[in-house]
């Protein structure tokens, strides 16, 4: 089992590396991954693939597709429709920091993080066993990669959409 895991863990950390080695964008790097084909979809939907190509810097917690796919029957569907433009938005800037904040520079136990969705705060958790994030539904995505780094900033992986709501609780 050990192996196993340390098989896996090796694994994740090269994809990282070969991910990260020359420079490209937030959005190059997530373009460039059968993983996040949504997430692309989406935000090219939003309009914010060009900000996303930007300067920056940026933290984005980058949803793969199963977490899309988690979502109720028709969620993604119906905000990819042009005049949900302005709800998908909101829930894609939901999901990125106007700062580069690699796992190092998160600190340990919970504590508020404000994205750029201005009116609305994360809860993320550091722990031991690793990074969660809680959003406005009250759930928890976790941070299943982290540190993909961008020429523009920084990609941590979760396993769920992360969605706008009431203030997640954060003790």
């Amino acid at each position: 089992m050990k192996k196993n895991l340390k098989t896996i863990a090796a694994l994740a950390v090269a994809s990282v590396i070969s991910t990260s080695a020359g420079a490209k964008s937030i959005v190059e790097i997530a373009a460039g991954d059968d993983r996040f084909s949504t997430l692309v979809a989406a935000v090219k939907a939003a309009g914010l693939a060009e900000t996303l190509s930007g300067d920056g810097p940026f933290t984005v917690y980058a949803p793969v597709n199963a977490a899309f796919e988690a979502l109720p029957a028709g969620t993604v569907e119906t905000l990819l429709k042009p005049e949900n433009k302005g709800q998908l938005t909101d829930v894609l800037l939901y999901h990125v920091d106007d700062r580069n904040l690699a796992s190092i520079d998160i600190p340990h136990g919970s504590n508020y993080f404000k994205p750029i969705l201005a009116s609305a705060r994360l809860c993320i958790t550091n722990t031991k066993s690793g990074v969660s994030i809680a959003d406005g539904t009250g759930d928890s995505a976790n941070v299943v990669i982290a540190d993909i780094k961008a020429d523009n900033g920084v990609i941590h992986v979760v396993d769920k959409v992360l969605l706008p709501g009431t203030r997640p609780a954060c003790h």
